[in-house]
C-alpha cells in the first residue's frame, strides 16, 4: 500500500481543487455538504445538475478506463479526488450508484452493446441508478431472493415479477439493476439472473418508505411483469450471482472512498458545532472528536490497502471484508457523538411539524447503519468463515 502521492499525484490535486472551487458555486453554492446519510432527500435536481456539471468538466468516473470515457486514473489519483471533493464540501452523488457500481460492473462482465448504451448516459450525468438486490425475506441473506424472470419467447423479452425493498433513490432513477430467479425450480445463489430496467414502464410500482427521519428516500419497488429486453441480461442466465457479488466487490472497493467523502463532512460539521457552542471545551467531547478522527483515518488506510490489490472483477482482498461492520460502527458512533455534541439542542425540533436539523437526521439515519447491506452479526460471521477460514456456523 502507497501512503505518500507523486508529484504528478500532487498536480493533479491542484487541478481539482482547482476546478472546484471555480465551480462548486453560484446556484451550486446551496449543495456544500448537503444530500449525505439522512439528508439524501435534499436538492435532488440540483443535485443532478451538478453531476452534468462534473461530467462537463470530466470528473465523472475518472477510474473508469480511458476506452470508456473515464481517465483512467490510478487509485492514489482517486483517492486524492474524494479528499479534494470533501474539502471542498462536494455534496452526495446522484451518480454513485451508476459511477461506483453499475459501471464497473458493466465494464468487467456486460456485452459491448450494453456498455455502449448504458456506460454514456451514467457518464454525462444524464442518467441515474437504483439497486434491486434486497427482499422482505433476502435481506442479509441475499441468496433468497424470490424475485421471478421468465423468457417470453414470443414477446423475445423477460418478463419480471415479484418485490424489493430498501431501494434507495429509486424514485429518482431511470434504471435499477435486478437480481432476480431464471429458474424457479432453483434455491440459493444457483438460477439466478442479472438484469438491466428501466423503471419508466408501466410494470414497476416505486412506492415510499417514511423512516425515523421523516423523508423517504427508500422505496419498495414491484415487479408485474417488467419488461426486460433479451440484451439487457448481463452474464447468461444462472450466472446473476457470479455478475453481484463482483458488484459487491466494487461496493466495497473504490466506490468507500465516495462514502468517507460525506463522513469527512459530516465529522466537519459536527466540530463547527462543538467550537460554535462550546462544547469543544469538554475533554470528554474533545477525546471522542479525536477518536472519530483517527477512526475515519484508519477507514481510508485500510481502503487504500484493500484497493492496492484489488482486481478488475470486482474482486478485492480478505481486508475488505471487514470494511462494513467497521464503517458501520464507527457511523453509528458519530450519531451518539453529534447528539452530545448538540447537547440539549438535540432534542428540540428546528421547526413544526417535524423539521430536523442535520445532525438529528445524521443521528437517525445512523440508527440503521449496522442492519441494513448485511447486519453486523452477519458481517462478523462472512469474516470467520471467508476471511479467517473458521468452521460454518451450524445451520438449520
Amino acid at each position: 500500500m502507497k501512503l505518500s502521492f507523486s508529484a504528478e499525484d500532487e498536480q493533479f490535486r491542484g487541478e481539482i481543487a482547482t476546478w472546484l472551487e471555480q465551480n462548486l458555486c453560484g446556484e451550486f453554492e446551496q449543495l456544500r455538504g448537503r444530500g449525505g446519510p439522512g439528508d439524501e432527500h435534499m436538492y435532488p435536481d440540483e443535485r443532478k445538475a451538478w453531476e452534468r456539471k462534473l461530467a462537463e468538466g470530466g470528473w465523472t468516473c475518472i477510474g473508469w478506463p480511458q476506452e470508456y470515457g473515464g481517465r483512467g486514473a490510478s487509485i492514489e489519483q482517486q483517492v486524492v479526488f474524494h479528499e479534494e471533493y470533501a474539502r471542498a464540501g462536494g455534496p452526495g452523488r446522484m451518480g454513485h450508484i451508476g459511477e461506483g457500481l453499475t459501471g464497473p460492473t458493466l465494464i468487467a462482465f456486460g456485452s459491448e452493446e450494453q456498455k455502449q448504451r448504458f456506460l454514456p448516459g451514467i457518464l454525462a450525468g444524464t442518467e441515474f441508478w437504483c439497486q434491486g438486490y434486497s427482499e422482505p425475506s433476502a435481506g442479509s441473506d441475499l441468496a433468497n431472493v424470490k424475485t421471478k424472470a421468465h423468457f417470453d419467447e414470443t414477446a423475445g423479452q423477460w418478463l419480471i415479477n415479484g418485490q424489493k425493498v430498501w431501494t434507495s433513490n429509486a424514485h429518482e432513477s431511470e434504471y435499477c439493476f435486478v437480481i432476480a430467479r431464471t429458474d424457479p425450480e432453483s434455491v440459493g445463489h444457483k438460477g439466478l439472473g442479472f438484469f438491466l430496467l428501466a423503471m419508466d414502464q408501466p410494470g414497476i410500482d416505486v412506492r415510499p418508505i417514511e423512516q425515523l427521519t421523516g423523508t423517504s428516500e427508500f422505496n419498495e419497488v414491484f415487479f408485474d411483469d417488467a419488461h426486460c429486453s433479451a440484451q439487457d441480461i448481463v452474464g447468461a442466465p444462472g450466472e446473476g450471482w457470479k455478475v453481484a457479488m463482483g458488484l459487491l466487490g466494487f461496493e466495497r472497493g473504490v466506490s468507500t472512498l465516495g462514502q468517507q467523502m460525506l463522513f469527512q463532512n459530516e465529522l466537519d460539521e459536527i466540530i463547527r458545532v462543538a467550537k460554535l457552542n462550546g462544547a469543544a471545551t469538554d475533554p470528554v467531547i474533545r477525546q471522542r472528536i479525536a477518536d472519530a478522527h483517527v477512526g475515519l483515518r484508519i477507514m481510508r488506510f485500510n481502503s487504500m490497502r484493500t484497493l492496492s490489490g484489488g482486481g478488475d472483477d470486482g474482486t478485492l482482498q480478505k481486508e475488505a471484508m471487514i470494511y462494513k461492520l467497521y464503517w458501520s460502527t464507527w457511523h453509528r458512533n458519530l450519531g451518539k457523538l453529534a447528539m452530545d455534541v448538540l447537547g440539549p439542542e438535540s432534542e428540540v425540533l428546528e421547526a413544526g411539524p417535524y423539521e430536523l436539523n442535520r445532525l438529528q437526521s445524521m443521528y437517525l439515519f445512523t440508527r440503521a447503519d449496522t442492519i441494513y447491506g448485511g447486519t453486523n452479526q452477519i458481517q462478523r460471521n462472512i469474516i470467520a468463515e471467508r476471511a479467517l477460514g473458521m468452521p460454518r456456523e451450524p445451520r438449520g
